[in-house]
C-alpha cells in the first residue's frame, strides 16, 4: 500500500507539472521564415486547439494561421496563431488577424535576419501534430536576448504559496482533530481489549 499511496502522489505532482508547462507563457528567441494558414479538422487531438476565432461561425473543420520560425539554437518550429477568447487558457486573445500581420511583417531571410520573441504556450508534437499557441509576437535586439518569465514566475510564487498554506492549515487541522481522535478510538480498543482478556480469563479461573 505504501509503494500505491507513492504511485498516485507523484502522478499528481507529473499531472500538476504537465499542466503548468502546458499552460503558463513560455518565451522563444526565433526568426520568422514564412506565415500562411491551413484548413484543419481537429479529431483526436481537439483538445490542444483553440476554439473558433471570435466572431467566427462554430464548426469542426475551419482555417487556422501559422507561423514557421527558425529558434536561435537553429530548429526549426511552427506555431499555432488561434483565439483563446474567454475561454481556458485565460489569455483572452482576440487579436489573431493583427497578429498574423505582425508576424509576416517580420519575415526575413537568414543572410539578413530580424529576431524576435514570440511568446506562446502549449507544446508541439510532430507525431500526434498539435502546436504551440503564439500569443504575442515582437522584434528584439539579436538571437542572444535573454528573456526574464516574470509572468510564469509570479503565477508559480503564487500557487506554491497556496500549497505552503493549505499544507499549514491541513497539518494543523489533523493534529488538533484527527489526531486526538485516532488516539482515543486507539485508547477505547485497547480498553475493551484489557477488559476482554480479562474476562475471559477469570472466566477460566
Amino acid at each position: 500500500m505504501r509503494y500505491v499511496k507513492w504511485f498516485f502522489i507523484l502522478l499528481f505532482w507529473v499531472c500538476l507539472a504537465s499542466f503548468l508547462h502546458y499552460t503558463l507563457p513560455q518565451t522563444d528567441i526565433a526568426r520568422v521564415t514564412d506565415t500562411y494558414e491551413s484548413r484543419v479538422n481537429p479529431g483526436e487531438n481537439r483538445w490542444f486547439w483553440a476554439q473558433e476565432n471570435a466572431g467566427d461561425a462554430v464548426g469542426v473543420e475551419r482555417d487556422v494561421f501559422f507561423i514557421q520560425t527558425r529558434l536561435n539554437n537553429g530548429e526549426v518550429m511552427v506555431y499555432r496563431n488561434e483565439d483563446t477568447g474567454w475561454g481556458w487558457p485565460p489569455y483572452f486573445k482576440f487579436d489573431t488577424a493583427n497578429l498574423q500581420a505582425e508576424a509576416a511583417d517580420q519575415v526575413s531571410t537568414a543572410e539578413n535576419p530580424r529576431w524576435v520573441a514570440i511568446r506562446h504556450y502549449g507544446w508541439r508534437n510532430e507525431f500526434i501534430s498539435i502546436f504551440p499557441n503564439a500569443i504575442s509576437i515582437r522584434p528584439v535586439d539579436g538571437p542572444d536576448t535573454r528573456v526574464i518569465p516574470w509572468v510564469s514566475i509570479v503565477i508559480l510564487v503564487i500557487l506554491a504559496g497556496l500549497f505552503w498554506a493549505i499544507w499549514v492549515r491541513w497539518t494543523r487541522f489533523w493534529e488538533a482533530r484527527v489526531d486526538p481522535t485516532l488516539e482515543t478510538v486507539g485508547d477505547k480498543i485497547d480498553d475493551g481489549s484489557h477488559w476482554l482478556r480479562n474476562l475471559f480469563g477469570g472466566a477460566k479461573k
